[in-house]
């Protein structure tokens, strides 16, 4: 695949078209940028860019994705890269200080096929702190041959020493038409689907590009039917649905999708650009929440839930913080009975 079939990044693409063409490729870069949005995409056809046997365009650096050299960097069995992600196999997944080495050992040796050997390090910031001081010997000493890319989407937690011997890139979130064109042309779904998925993964095409149309559509469907006055002016649907969701252990996603549902309302309650809205569809259910919505409460609604997210992984009981969370949405919404505790 050429560059031109990334969506978006067209700037770091020609940052790094330019550098090679000028001869000023330095020796590592760093790819920072939100989580699933192209930056190790961009790295691959970075690496089969420079490798290629049979490049599309004289002058400019691309590949053609078909060629031996390409093909082998997509399989990762290219003699001359290296790619190292972290081991899953770990509780909490990480990049070892054994796998530094092998980069250390291989790039002794010079390349067998092209001008370079590349190393391609995703979740860099996963690297343990052994891992990182490892990296960072043969970064301040690089062989004249080795081109290091590196991948995060936590550029902050990595060592300031690693960083500062890198050129960073910075990688936005493509436009939100730019990933619907693109998930309509690659998936061929119609466009309603396509801007479902764009709206959700907030741009993250990598995302976009394989979640599941149906189940998503599932989730939202249940979102609905929680956030309908039926169910919020009942305190027993509330206390049982909160109970249901926390056994079944679909607190959490029910949750994001609730501050999903919430932003839309703020968005209507604001006059806020309804291309914007992801339940587009229930715009006049939405306006009609919006006049006896309390702003102030929302909220506060929206800050409890993201506290309630970012604790989920602590002993956090979660059948009490849907409760909470339901009980303030009645309230804000306004479908608490005058004189009825929220």
């Amino acid at each position: 695949m050429p560059f031109r079939d990334i969506t978006g990044h067209e700037h770091p693409i020609a940052v790094l078209q330019a550098a090679v063409a000028h001869g000023r490729l330095g020796h590592a870069y760093l790819f920072h940028g939100e989580n699933a949005i192209g930056k190790r995409l961009t790295a691959i056809h970075l690496v089969q860019a420079l490798n290629c046997e049979q490049p599309p365009s004289p002058g400019v650096l691309d590949s053609c994705g078909a060629c031996r050299a390409c093909l082998q960097i997509v399989a990762r069995t290219h003699p001359d890269f290296i790619s190292i992600d972290p081991d899953r196999e770990l509780a909490n997944p990480a990049i070892k200080i054994e796998q530094v080495r092998e980069i250390e050992q291989q790039f002794v040796y010079r390349p067998l096929m092209g001008e370079r050997k590349i190393c391609l390090i995703d979740e860099a910031d996963r690297m343990t702190i052994g891992a990182a001081n490892a990296l960072l010997k043969t970064l301040e000493e690089p062989p004249g041959h080795a081109l290091f890319l590196l991948i995060t989407s936590r550029p902050n937690a990595l060592p300031i020493t690693i960083r500062s011997r890198c050129q960073q890139l910075r990688f936005s979130t493509p436009a939100r038409t730019q990933v619907e064109a693109a998930v309509i042309l690659t998936r061929e779904l119609p466009p309603a689907d396509a801007r479902l998925l764009a709206l959700v993964t907030e741009g993250r095409i990598g995302e976009a590009l394989t979640q599941d149309v149906a189940a998503l559509r599932e989730w939202q469907k249940d979102c609905l039917a929680i956030v309908a006055p039926t169910t919020l002016r009942s305190i027993s649907a509330i206390l049982t649905l909160s109970e249901s969701l926390a056994k079944s252990d679909r607190g959490i996603e029910t949750l994001t999708w609730l501050s999903r549902w919430v932003r839309d309302l703020l968005f209507v309650h604001v006059g806020g650009d309804q291309d914007q809205i992801l339940h587009l569809e229930q715009i006049d259910q939405l306006q009609e929440y919006a006049r006896t919505t309390d702003l102030t409460l929302l909220l506060e609604l929206v800050k409890e839930i993201e506290r309630t997210q970012q604790n989920a992984t602590r002993n956090l009981n979660l059948h009490m913080a849907l409760e909470s969370c339901l009980l303030k949405l009645r309230e804000a919404l306004g479908l608490a009975p005058a004189g009825t505790p929220a």
